[in-house]
């Protein structure tokens, strides 16, 4: 038995669902944000040190793992081959590319618009705001804005010829993309990349990514 510790509103979500196109047996055992600092509660902290989501644990195989790319990467090499294209073609470094483009080059400037708006908004003496306001405005203008633009130029282009990111067949590369892409289609970021868009709701309308939505719990981005 697999068990998945799942936060909700989080990356975590994406497990559920590769979990259900896997059709594994597993649990979902389920831990709050702070209500006030939107991060995970102390009750995450005891399966993992770093108190983060997803954490997975296979009583099976007796592995625990923490990341989302790691851990897809596991589940598909242990019970879903046919979510991996054969290694050594080029749809598999394709996979390979784009487990890793998700978290290393498309959610870094994401995260850190988030934050800057946040910081934007924060309490804070009344002569320093325009100062923050300032400084954050400056940083999504000329760092974190024309990344995220070019990423996404950069898919909408990708998905112009490919059905999904490895081509012709749904791959674990779609799991680990999904999050990222139905986070920005929920912003209001991609309403201008019509292959993004056809895209985020190709995946939201397949069986097993529903029925993922139907276990998962609060989840603002679907």
């Amino acid at each position: 038995m697999i068990t998945l510790h799942h936060l909700n509103n989080s990356r975590s979500q994406r497990i559920i669902w590769l979990l259900e196109e896997l059709k594994l047996e597993y649990v979902i055992e389920f831990h709050k944000r702070d209500a006030k600092t939107y991060l995970a509660g102390d009750s995450l902290k005891g399966i993992h040190a770093l108190g983060k989501s997803p954490v997975i644990s296979d009583d099976k195989t007796g592995m625990t793992l923490a990341e989302s790319g790691a851990i897809i990467e596991y589940l598909v090499q242990t019970y879903g081959a046919h979510l991996m294209p054969e290694q050594g073609s080029a749809a598999y470094w394709q996979y390979l590319y784009w487990l890793h483009f998700s978290e290393g080059s498309l959610m870094p400037p994401m995260v850190m618009n988030l934050v800057l708006s946040k910081v934007k908004d924060s309490p804070m003496p009344f002569f320093v705001k325009p100062i923050a306001k300032k400084i954050a405005d400056q940083i999504v203008k000329q760092f974190s804005g024309p990344n995220i633009k070019r990423s996404l130029e950069f898919i909408e282009e990708h998905l112009s010829k490919n059905t999904w990111f490895c081509g012709d067949q749904l791959t674990g590369a779609d799991v680990q993309m999904s999050f990222p892409l139905e986070a920005s289609a929920a912003r209001g970021m991609v309403d201008q990349y019509p292959n993004i868009l056809a895209y985020v709701k190709r995946f939201q309308a397949l069986p097993a990514y529903q029925a993922a939505l139907a276990k998962g719990g609060d989840y603002d981005y679907a």
